[in-house]
């Protein structure tokens, strides 16, 4: 999945069968430049997004038909807009706060950089590729936890595949999945933080924003994490979970400094599966969050001058529906490291730690 052959376009799939939350009729979209049809090697998500269920039969996002190209602000918010099926290939760097509809592709061109934001809120069968996104890094609020994240889900998003991305420096999170959100798979991407900033709250990854919400979030927030690598300035929440089925493997930790990597939160059930922790603190917090109901079940990892916690706690941990293939853990370190983020992109491999 890692050697991309161009840009885009993904192969069509069977529509799923109509269920409660299945993504709105299609709305007309804007007019917009055509861009000739292109390919991707290995365009297909493994995870929780491949699931038939909502009826979505996994996620496709604009599915297979010739793409437009964005050169502005302006028109990447328009060409996002509405539930017409899309393929948006970002050509420049852009800047803003950009809601994503329903049945969009949006891949990044080699040199584009969402500066800014993405929201999905309640956005159905998404997939965002080979894009870097750099948040507000607390520019938006005196108090970074009330500025925006550099990803939000929301509104009971679903079938959302991110891949290949390199997400960063959001005020709030990196990339938080709340309100009910599911089937959604995050491969191939690096979160960080560029430097140690005023009032910390590096926190990447927040799924459930609160213990008060299970009425919303249970049986919700079935998140998979794979080749992912969480690096130089994360402190903690990489991921912290609350009610949701949370797989993660073949994954990188370097992100010395920190306080905590994968925090078990109340009702949640985490897979940890062959991932690699180098130089951290507490790759696992079973205990300051966690309730009665709360699962976490780490096999296979490897662990290299790591200090703290790193405790299982439970047994009755879920079972993956889906396919999957478990890489070797001590082959992860060299293979996340020359393949998560953009493709090509400067500073991709690096870590500044």
């Amino acid at each position: 999945m890692r050697a991309l052959v161009a840009l885009l376009l993904l192969p069509a799939a069977c529509a799923g069968q109509a269920g409660q939350r299945a993504a709105p009729p299609p709305t007309p979209g804007p007019p917009a430049q055509e861009a000739p049809p292109i390919t991707v090697a290995g365009a297909f998500p493994v995870g929780w997004a491949t699931v038939k269920d909502l009826g979505q039969d996994g996620t496709t996002g604009g599915g297979a038909r010739p793409g437009v190209r964005v050169q502005s602000d302006s028109e990447l918010f328009d060409a996002l807009a509405g539930a017409e099926p899309r393929n948006i290939l970002l050509m420049r760097p852009v800047n803003g706060t950009f809601e994503v509809g329903s049945n969009k592709t949006l891949i990044g061109a080699p040199g584009a950089i969402l500066r800014g934001s993405l929201s999905l809120n309640g956005s159905v069968n998404v997939v965002v590729r080979n894009l870097k996104i750099v948040g507000y890094n607390c520019s938006d609020s005196e108090e970074c936890k009330k500025g925006h994240d550099a990803v939000t889900l929301a509104g009971e998003a679903h079938h959302i595949w991110f891949d290949h991305c390199d997400i960063s420096d959001g005020s709030d999170g990196n990339f938080d999945i709340t309100e009910g959100s599911d089937y959604v798979t995050i491969s191939w991407t690096k979160f960080s933080y560029s430097g140690r900033r005023t009032g910390a709250h590096q926190y990447s990854n927040l799924l459930g924003n609160a213990d008060t919400a299970g009425d919303t979030d249970k049986g919700h927030i079935r998140v998979t994490f794979h080749h992912d690598w969480w690096a130089n300035n994360v402190d903690e929440r990489m991921p912290r979970v609350r009610f949701g089925q949370v797989h993660v493997f073949n994954s990188l930790y370097t992100a010395t400094g920190n306080r905590y990597c994968i925090g078990l939160g109340a009702g949640a059930s985490i897979l940890v599966e062959n991932n690699v922790f180098v130089g951290v603190k507490n790759p696992l917090n079973t205990t300051h969050y966690a309730d009665d109901s709360s699962v976490l079940v780490a096999r296979g990892n490897l662990f290299v001058q790591t200090a703290g916690t790193a405790d299982s706690r439970g047994t009755a941990v879920f079972t993956p529906p889906y396919r999957y293939t478990l890489e070797p853990a001590d082959v992860v370190r060299a293979e996340v490291m020359s393949g998560a983020g953009v493709p090509g992109a400067a500073g991709a491999g690096e870590d500044d730690e």
